[in-house]
């Protein structure tokens, strides 16, 4: 499947965040045509929200704000994990097919960046 992300492919964290925004978005779509009206604003802010955070970091004033941000991210990713899973578990739900998979790929790619850019930030401190 090619790639529907309008950014630049070698930017991973933006171009997986923002695919995944589309994925949340259809799987919402599903939700409200189940009246679970609820749980889709919940998936639909928190799953959207990620990329939302990695594309404002991308214009971070400071490291310290980039890591900032990409925290915030990493935080929604988490908080979209807790409802997806629940939609899982939950035989009255429509199964997340795949977002979790792409969820996990992402919280990888986020921990990464934030830890690399932490020992960047702590190695220049020193030097």
């Amino acid at each position: 499947m090619s790639s529907r992300s309008p950014y630049n492919k070698d930017n991973v964290i933006l171009n997986l965040t923002f695919e995944f925004s589309l994925g949340i978005m259809d799987y919402t779509t599903l939700l409200d045509e189940g009246k679970k009206f609820v749980f889709a604003k919940q998936v639909l802010r928190s799953g959207t929200s990620i990329g939302a955070n990695v594309k404002e970091a991308q214009n971070a004033e400071s490291k310290a704000d980039f890591i900032h941000k990409l925290k915030i991210a990493a935080k929604e990713a988490d908080e979209t994990e807790y409802w997806l899973q629940l939609c899982k578990q939950h035989s009255g739900y429509p199964n997340p097919v795949g977002l979790l998979d792409k969820l996990e790929s992402i919280n990888k790619v986020l921990n990464k960046i934030i830890s690399t850019s932490k020992k960047k930030t702590a190695n220049h401190r020193i030097n």
